[in-house]
């Protein structure tokens, strides 16, 4: 039998952390929940501390803690707010963790949980994004071993775990096109924040949804990939994939190409990534098969400039950290008043494209220079777009 392993999920209540809990219930009993971290969804997490009887949770919204006291009454899990919580993450040891929180102020975890955990899964973009350049200082004394758990970024990293790494000629990775790919950009750009968060494959939350159909997911992964595996961005391209079954292609010098298919379950990434961290091969029959006599066709185009002008933008900019972490906010900021119908969804690249162009004189050589960067930024955009 496997030693228990100690694991840690923060941002437990949305897609990924529902489904990494299930996993583990159902396939891991050596993997012991140690500490569950959610925003402000208190209702869901008071049912995983039910369920899964974690040692610790805590929740951003420190309003929603009483609650939580108030509906727990078994003794083997406490709650904690958020100055205990980074307490606990900076003087503890963990041996797996999962990083799933949304948005730019998953970055705030950043430092302490790689002093944590033994394997990180990092699902977040916008904290490789906004941090990426300062990963491997970060974690010169830690050794945390870095799993990216976004599919084209796990499926990356399985091909170069089969390839020789340095023969590659061009590196593809897939975006299916969301929900409007087969419409000209005038005839969405006043589509409803609900049309626009309804993906055709994906079950994600609304800010992934809504990369996904302006397609800044796919700059933001490119960002990832450049700092994940250390790839020139002119070796870096993207292709529409609308059955979302391949997910990344190495194409190599010596005209031959490779590509990494598997059904678009994020079970999959997730179920590898804990059997990778325990040292566990054991591959039960999951329900992720892709039938080929039913569905033979894959397609593969070129991503319209017209039709996503959010890629005219990012392709323009120089990818210097702090222009990169711009891009990463101001689009962040963009959604949330897409989300709050503040703005049109033709308005999210205009806004980004006005925010790219401010000024701002700053240092973002350690965590905080970024958070504080950051949150200045956000302060700016509120005055000039507010």
């Amino acid at each position: 039998m496997n030693k228990v392993k100690y694991f840690n999920l923060y941002g437990s209540t949305g897609q990924i952390g529902s489904k990494s809990l299930q996993i583990i219930d159902r396939y891991f009993p050596s993997i012991k929940i140690n500490l569950l971290v959610a925003n402000t969804n208190y209702k869901k997490l008071l049912k995983q501390a039910i369920s899964y009887k974690p040692k610790f949770i805590s929740i951003n919204d420190g309003s929603k803690i009483k609650h939580l006291k108030k509906n727990i009454n078994n003794k083997e899990t406490k709650i904690i707010d958020s100055s205990e919580l980074f307490h606990l993450i900076k003087s503890s040891k963990s041996d797996i963790s999962i990083l799933a929180i949304s948005g730019y102020k998953s970055l705030e975890y950043l430092t302490s949980i790689f002093h944590n955990t033994n394997t990180l899964g990092i699902v977040n973009k916008e904290c490789i994004v906004s941090a990426g350049h300062l990963f491997h200082k970060i974690n010169k004394k830690n050794k945390t071993k870095i799993f990216p758990l976004d599919s084209e970024h796990y499926s990356l990293k399985s091909l170069f775990n089969l390839c020789n790494y340095d023969e590659f000629k061009k590196i593809y990775i897939t975006a299916s096109g969301g929900p409007f790919f087969k419409n000209k950009f005038n005839e969405i750009k006043n589509i409803s924040f609900k049309q626009a968060k309804n993906h055709p494959k994906w079950k994600m939350g609304y800010k992934n949804s809504i990369d996904s159909a302006t397609l800044v997911n796919k700059c933001l992964e490119l960002i990832e990939a450049h700092y994940l595996f250390n790839l020139p961005y002119d070796k870096l391209r993207m292709l529409i994939h609308p059955e979302a079954l391949v997910h990344s292609i190495i194409e190599y010098n010596n005209y031959t190409s490779v590509m990494n298919y598997f059904y678009h379950d994020m079970y999959i990434p997730l179920f590898n990534f804990f059997s990778e961290a325990i040292n566990e091969k054991n591959y039960p029959i999951l329900n992720c098969n892709y039938d080929f006599k039913k569905n033979s066709s894959l397609n593969f185009y070129k991503p319209n400039l017209k039709q996503f002008p959010i890629l005219n933008i990012f392709n323009e900019i120089e990818k210097s950290p702090i222009n990169l972490i711009k891009f990463n906010c101001a689009n962040e900021f963009a959604v949330n008043l897409f989300a709050e119908k503040k703005i049109n969804f033709g308005d999210i690249h205009n806004i980004i494209a006005n925010s790219l162009s401010l000024d701002l004189k700053s240092q973002v050589n350690n965590v905080k220079n970024i958070i504080d960067f950051q949150n200045n930024f956000i302060e700016i955009l509120k005055s000039k777009f507010l």
